[in-house]
């Protein structure tokens, strides 16, 4: 492995050598092992091999086969990592590119081996579909990470695969997580300027402010974006609208990047209540998101819309598919999970079972925190870390102990 944490071998070199695997992963648990096929698979759907085993099932495997182009090992469990990661590296070839799983969550660790050993990364356990796609897809597919990866808050998408599936419910306890359960700062946008629902379920006013920054783009700036969007309780705001339904806004082009933009200069998280509509407005914001959130119902009109709607392109700082998310399992007349998804032929990422009493409570009273309780809320907690591993505190003591928070540039 190579000692200044470049990216070792170039695309000559690789294509240049035959024999060699194009990727080879030993991990050492199931649920990590059936994530990374999962996300590898969509992103490279050549040449990944993945086989149960730590660090040194890799090294005693790789004694006697070709050095792959790139290599996943796990150290879960090693009372020495650095050391078996030193011995990994006598029997690979030096250019191999390497990624590294453990369970181990120091700054120090990191910094030794990716500064000293020239590992490419390195993720700790759990691992989540999102870790992975952000943070080992990139490397493993030799692409440069867009800028906007690296800066300011991370944009999350959440529609439904069609209408009256609950999508603006999710988008708004999403926001609520994060921005009050979570304490991160946190803003809701509602692309609906007519009919949108978001200030309602979450008792915020509405205003004039995004009409006129997609009407006036030159006028946004972060003291724009701070009077337009309504606080409503911890660090979440609301930016959203109700205009005449005899009004039309007229759009300017480039709007919402520059809106968007404006937005993660000044919150953590964007996340944005954006129907699937073949409108300027909506699609844009839909291609400046780092991830999709699809919302689909267990009825054969929703699979028949999803699939619809996975076939939509990702935007350019979407590395993987959108997270699926079914919602109102279990109401009468509706399909079964297995159903839904040999349908689909996908596994669903996050299930919501059907809670009308408790939803619907909760939306009349304006009062998110009445619905964040027993399977909604651990579906919402469960979205939060496939869009962002965001933890919250009383997730963290059931753990054991408290996990390290992030703050400011994201890798």
């Amino acid at each position: 492995m190579p000692e200044d944490g470049r990216l070792p071998g170039s695309a000559e070199d690789i294509t240049g050598r035959s024999g060699r695997p194009p990727l080879l992963a030993f991990i050492a648990d199931g649920e990590s092992e059936a994530i990374l096929r999962e996300v590898l698979s969509e992103a490279l759907p050549e040449g990944v091999v993945v086989r149960r085993g730590n660090i040194r099932a890799a090294i005693a495997a790789l004694q006697k086969m070709p050095t792959p182009i790139s290599l996943i090992v796990d150290v879960s469990g090693e009372d020495q990592p650095l050391t078996a990661l030193g011995d990994l590296s006598d029997v690979v070839e030096p250019d191999v590119r390497v990624l590294v799983l453990g369970d181990l969550e120091s700054v120090n660790f990191y910094r030794q081996v990716t500064r000293g050993l020239g590992v490419l990364e390195y993720l700790y356990k759990p691992l989540t579909r999102d870790m992975v796609a952000r943070h080992f897809v990139p490397l493993l597919k030799q692409e440069r990470r867009a800028q906007d990866l690296l800066q300011g808050g991370r944009v999350v998408t959440v529609s439904g695969a069609r209408g009256g599936v609950g999508a603006s419910s999710v988008a708004a306890h999403l926001a609520w997580h994060f921005g009050v359960a979570a304490s991160r700062h946190t803003v809701l946008l509602d692309a609906d300027l007519h009919l949108g629902t978001a200030a309602l379920l979450l008792d915020a006013k509405t205003g004039s402010g995004l009409r006129t920054a997609l009407e006036a783009p030159q006028r946004i700036d972060e003291l724009f974006v701070e009077r337009s969007a309504q606080p409503v309780g911890g660090r979440l705001a609301v930016l959203a609208g109700e205009e005449k339904l005899s009004e039309q806004p007229v759009y300017t082009e480039g709007a919402a990047r520059q809106l968007v933009d404006a937005l993660r200069r000044r919150y953590n998280f964007v996340v944005v209540d954006v129907r699937l509509a073949p409108l300027a407005f909506n699609r844009d914001l839909l291609e400046l998101g780092h991830q999709r959130v699809l919302v689909l119902p267990p009825t054969l009109a929703g699979v028949r819309d999803t699939l619809r709607c996975l076939a939509l392109p990702n935007g350019p700082l979407q590395p993987r598919r959108a997270v699926l998310v079914l919602n109102r399992l279990g109401a009468v007349g509706t399909l079964t999970r297995k159903q839904v998804e040999d349908a689909l032929k996908l596994k669903v990422d996050v299930v919501i079972p059907d809670l009308p009493r408790q939803l619907g409570a909760a939306a009349s009273m304006g009062e998110p925190m009445a619905a964040m309780r027993g399977a909604f809320r651990a579906g919402i907690i469960e979205i939060a870390r496939e869009v962002a591993f965001v933890r919250v505190p009383e997730d963290e003591e059931r753990q054991g102990r408290r996990r390290r928070r992030w703050f400011g540039a994201r890798r």
